[in-house]
């Protein structure tokens, strides 16, 4: 078997990095069928979570913001924020 065959960890996409004002957010996935259940992650006092199911990266853009925050699939405005 060649080695094109396998793939290595640099030719896997990397997980999809989300900032937020919260260390609070939900997560379901990208919704309905391909989607995943909705969890309720906490930062704690970290500067990031990760979803357990889709392994997304919620990224805290401002660490003074608490706010409570809730992800809708295809709400979040990308890498310009939430």
């Amino acid at each position: 078997m060649s080695a094109k065959s396998h793939p290595t960890a640099d030719a896997l996409a990397a997980p999809e990095v989300i900032k937020v004002r919260s260390h609070r957010v939900a997560c379901d996935g990208v919704g309905g069928a391909l989607g995943h259940p909705r969890v309720w992650l906490e930062m704690g006092d970290a500067a990031f979570v990760e979803c357990p199911y889709c392994d997304r990266r919620f990224v805290a853009a401002d660490a003074e913001s608490h706010e409570d925050e809730r992800l809708a699939p295809g709400v979040y405005e990308g890498a310009g924020g939430h």
